[in-house]
């Protein structure tokens, strides 16, 4: 076996095992969107009743974006997260003195996830903004077709590696060349799958701060977790070619040496 296909087949294999730890990493976290807000240390009734929206599992995207905006808000995937004083009543908790900074997190249910987004943030008569609720339905559902997709591409490789050593006939055949076609373009969708995840969002959030401006004194950046999965995707592109130039070279060097033989 030629020295570059051995090294080049270990690097993509690395780089495809970093890529699907940092996809997995940031699916499970919730820091993509962060909001910087002056910390409210008052527990007064329009806090309370914002925190109480904000816990209900009846908050729309207004009153729910109203909270991340004034309470350092964070927002994942699958769950969205304040900062609030701890001297404040949470689900019929006993109330404290201290004013100290807790964080809470409702976790979005699939119903949240596929809800229509409105024109008009919050009012339901305002009409269905299609592009907004897309963009929101994409930006979850593909990172998973990602890791499914690499999941698949490790389930060919492994089948491909058998069928070499149980039948080294066949698996220099059709059937290897077509178990690395399917692996290479499983990594490959992965790659776009987890590029167009990262668009969408960016997407989405421009266009829900268009309808809902910032408050004063409150920034918004992208989080670490956003950058885990701008970093996985050209990393699964690079372990794509590299796979790619591998089978290449490995396919030359085979049509090589059967010519040396019939020669």
């Amino acid at each position: 076996m030629d020295n570059r296909f051995a090294t080049a087949f270990v690097i993509a294999c690395v780089l495809s095992l970093i890529s699907t730890i940092y996809m997995a990493a940031s699916i499970g976290t919730d820091f993509w969107y962060e909001y910087r807000s002056p910390v409210l240390e008052n527990s007064s009734d329009l806090n309370k009743s914002l925190w109480s929206d904000f816990a209900s599992d009846e908050a729309d995207e207004k009153t729910y974006s109203d909270a991340l905006f004034r309470y350092n808000g964070t927002m994942g995937l699958w769950r969205r997260c304040i900062s609030i004083p701890q001297n404040v009543y949470w689900n019929n908790q006993e109330r404290t003195e201290s004013f100290d900074v807790v964080t809470r997190c409702m976790s979005l249910t699939l119903t949240e996830q596929f809800m229509a987004k409105y024109v008009d943030p919050g009012n339901h008569n305002s009409g269905i903004d299609l592009l907004r609720t897309y963009l929101w339905r994409c930006q979850f559902l593909l990172p998973f077709v990602s890791l499914g997709l690499m999941c698949f591409g490790a389930l060919i490789g492994l089948c491909a590696c058998i069928c070499r050593s149980l039948y080294p006939a066949i698996a220099t055949g059709i059937l290897h060349l077509l178990a690395v076609f399917c692996f290479v373009f499983s990594i490959f969708l992965q790659g776009l799958c987890t590029l167009g995840s990262v668009s969408c969002y960016v997407a989405g959030i421009e266009l829900l701060h268009q309808k809902l401006k910032l408050p004063e004194n409150v920034s918004g950046e992208f989080g670490w977790s956003f950058c885990l999965a701008c970093v996985s995707a050209p990393l699964q592109f690079m372990a794509s070619a590299l796979f790619i130039w591998a089978a290449h070279t490995n396919q030359k060097e085979y049509t090589l040496m059967k010519a040396y033989r019939v020669a």
